[in-house]
């Protein structure tokens, strides 16, 4: 790979990026334009500012490298990925947007009437943010590394850097116009080279035979049935409670445009994630040493330009190059917006200036964590995140919404009991190896025991407390669910 091709395209994405963020910092003017554009996004840019921000790392390089290591088993991943907005559109879009919230901790604190749920939520979402970061920027330092030949520490930085810019800058306002950018970058990124991938192996000899790149025993149905149902559980419920996805919703106008933006956001997932899956199989075919290598999360980057020779490969390559760093720009732009919200609204008053600072805090911190750990398989990490998530923010969110009995006492007891039983999995993780594999499953894929655990306890704990059921809690849950005024001509 010529190390001209990665400079070119990551040069060129980044200085993209910059310009429209610019563009969007000439029409921030306000605290609410920082915070949530000032809730005048449509459902078209906001749907494509959503999958900008939600195809990660783990979206654009790391499903191809799983399809490559484990065949049909990882279309699971791409598969939850997907339903986990089927489920925003079912149970949380509209309602959540209707709350009128500025961030998830608003949320919580108005419907439970609690600072101490705020304190709580608000330390979850910028643990939950870091945690997501991270594959992000390790996602970086491994394309800088693989197409630049520049040290891994240099991707991490840019991404970083560029991030912490932009984000502080021009806020919630900017990010969507550059977000919006990125996800029709990455979609065309990783489409172009699938389809040209797919007419120049019509005439090539696969490294393996069929019967060898995709055995019989093979699929979904192989999977374990625990294993199975634990990963959706993750996914499915993961994504309800991602902060950088939620508070998107706060930027729409009303709860219509936010039940319309999920349902865009289905449709552009449902056609993306579908080239990944095409890249991990004809990597299974083409390029099955990678996954021995230690290199599957590179397949995206490396199979155009070893299938393509001279410079139409070198173009394909500088594409997906392009692709890649988009993914990690816009998901970890939209990170960096929730949790400095967080950060800015309850410890820095809630400021421009203090969200500015917030952003810049909120890059730093996994910059050095990114720097500390070494990277695993990106969509696997993530999935982990997914089941904290999943296993905190979930049940608070949901019930919070759907059920009149939560009180705060209730919610601040089930998140405390997921993030500690999830905390505990995660960093077990290290031991299971060595485990009975009972055990050993259970800590690679908690989410089937830690959100029930979380869900019980929150609920056991608010009917023991129901004498402290918040005083508003019907005039609250009556703004979330009563049908809006027809607002057309």
């Amino acid at each position: 790979m010529n190390p001209a091709t990665g400079y070119a395209a990551i040069t060129a994405v980044a200085l993209v990026s910059v310009l429209i963020g610019i563009y969007g910092l000439r029409i921030s003017r306000t605290t609410s334009d920082f915070y949530v554009a000032s809730r005048t996004v449509r459902p078209w840019w906001n749907a494509s500012a959503i999958g900008g921000e939600y195809l990660s790392a783990a979206s654009f390089l790391g499903i191809a490298g799983l399809i490559l290591l484990t065949g049909s088993n990882a279309l699971w991943f791409p598969i939850g990925y997907t339903a986990g907005y089927l489920m925003l559109l079912l149970f949380v879009a509209a309602p959540l947007r209707r709350s009128g919230a500025y961030t998830i901790p608003d949320f919580t604190e108005a419907r439970l009437e609690s600072l101490a749920v705020r304190r709580v939520t608000s330390v979850l979402v910028v643990v939950i943010g870091w945690l997501y970061i991270v594959p992000q920027l390790q996602g970086a330092a491994l394309t800088v590394r693989i197409t630049t030949g520049l040290p891994s520490w240099v991707g991490s930085v840019a991404v970083a850097a560029l991030v912490a810019a932009v984000v502080a800058a021009g806020g919630m306002r900017s990010i969507t116009f550059v977000q919006a950018f990125q996800f029709w970058l990455k979609l065309a990124a990783i489409a172009v080279p699938v389809v040209a991938l797919l007419i120049v192996t019509g005439t090539l000899e696969p490294a393996l035979p069929p019967a060898g790149a995709f055995p019989a025993t093979d699929g979904p149905g192989g999977l374990d049935l625990y294993r199975t149902v634990s990963l959706m559980v993750a996914l499915l419920l993961g994504t309800l409670g991602l902060p950088h996805v939620l508070v998107r919703f706060y930027t729409n106008p009303d709860g219509k445009a936010a039940r319309r933006t999920t349902v865009i956001v289905l449709a552009l997932l449902s056609v993306f994630y579908a080239f990944p899956t095409l890249f991990g199989f004809l990597g299974r075919a083409f390029a099955p040493d990678l996954a021995t290598t230690g290199e599957a999360d590179a397949l995206v980057l490396v199979l155009p330009d070893r299938l393509v020779p001279g410079v139409w490969g070198e173009l394909l390559t500088a594409l997906v190059i392009g692709g890649a760093f988009a993914a990690f720009l816009s998901t970890s732009s939209g990170l960096v917006v929730s949790v400095a919200g967080v950060i800015s609204q309850d410890l820095l008053g809630g400021s421009v200036r203090g969200f500015r600072i917030a952003a810049l805090v909120s890059t730093a911190v996994p910059l050095v964590v990114a720097f500390a750990t070494e990277s695993a398989g990106l969509a696997g990490s993530v999935g982990l995140v997914f089941a904290f998530t999943a296993a905190t923010l979930c049940p608070v969110l949901l019930l919070g919404i759907w059920w009149r009995g939560l009180t705060a006492r209730g919610a601040v007891s089930g998140m405390a009991t997921g993030a500690v039983l999830s905390a505990a999995a995660i960093l077990t993780g290290a031991l299971a190896p060595g485990a009975p594999p009972a055990v050993r499953v259970a800590i690679e894929q908690p989410a089937a025991w830690t959100v029930p655990m979380a869900v019980l306890v929150t609920v056991l704990v608010s009917r023991a407390d129901r004498r402290r059921m918040p005083r508003g809690v019907d005039a609250f849950l009556t703004r979330l669910h009563a049908p809006e005024p027809d607002r057309r001509p």
